[in-house]
């Protein structure tokens, strides 16, 4: 569904600029989850973006669907892969109605029956009709999150590309979050490419992973071996390590992997 070759991205010009990912590869079958992993800064989210069209500034091949993609994105590919971002607080207009903010896109792709339409959609999120004429402040933060869901949803895409989408939430809200992506993902056949630094979302999520470190993939392997704490490469495992929890003895032992 989704493949991946040689990605570059490269902010700025010049003596300042930075190669914000290098030459980065992999392949998401359909119907499959794949967790991006590491580190603040490592590039993981500056892949969901080129993916995504939101950065047209990258060199090398993204394909999905079988669709060799440009820089810029036409219209239908934006109906087949749509995206949900870390912030609900800031991925939502702050003075549209829920209404407006589903009925937005199905009238942009000229799909009709929008009414039916977003009352689906909000069922499935867990949503009942009584959220439809709200306004995202009248909203906790989880159900914030599934309203963006369900923009996302009502195009009927293939693909969703999910940027740390539980990350700003309260723990006690976390779960309920990644157990109706996990739901979603079973019953619309939907494949999924998961950012996150918290590892056991991606164990809890994902099919395979890769890590990445300072814009390159260091290591793939399938959420099994993450679960049993096996790595091949030094900087996975000091990945895993930092992942338990606070270790004076362990952080003092960490280094610097250029």
């Amino acid at each position: 569904m989704i493949e991946v070759e040689d990605l570059n991205v490269i902010f700025g010009h010049g003596g300042g600029a930075i190669h914000a990912v290098r030459d980065v590869t992999f392949r998401v079958g359909a119907g499959e989850s794949f967790g991006l992993v590491g580190e603040s800064g490592s590039g993981k989210s500056t892949v969901l973006r080129a993916i995504s069209g939101l950065n047209p500034d990258w060199t090398g091949i993204i394909s999905v669907d079988g669709e060799a993609q440009r820089q810029r994105r036409d219209k239908a590919f934006h109906k087949r892969c749509q995206m949900v971002f870390q912030d609900p607080y800031g991925s939502l207009h702050p003075r549209h109605t829920v209404d407006r903010i589903l009925e937005e896109p199905v009238a942009i792709h000229g799909m009709g029956d929008a009414d039916k339409r977003i009352d689906r959609v909000l069922r499935e999120v867990g949503l009942g009709p009584q959220f439809r004429f709200r306004f995202p402040h009248q909203l906790s933060g989880g159900q914030r999150q599934r309203v963006a869901i369900a923009r996302a949803l009502i195009l009927e895409p293939r693909v969703l590309l999910l940027d740390e989408p539980t990350s700003a939430l309260d723990v006690s809200v976390q779960a309920e979050i990644l157990n109706l992506l996990k739901r979603l993902r079973s019953e619309l056949a939907l494949t999924y490419i998961l950012v996150s630094h918290n590892l056991s979302v991606v164990a809890f999520m994902c099919d395979r992973l890769a890590v990445m470190n300072r814009g390159r993939v260091v290591e793939e392997m399938d959420a099994v071996t993450l679960r049993r704490g096996e790595a091949s490469q030094d900087y996975t495992r000091q990945l895993l390590r930092a992942s338990l929890g606070y270790d004076r003895a362990a952080a003092d032992s960490f280094r610097d992997f250029a």
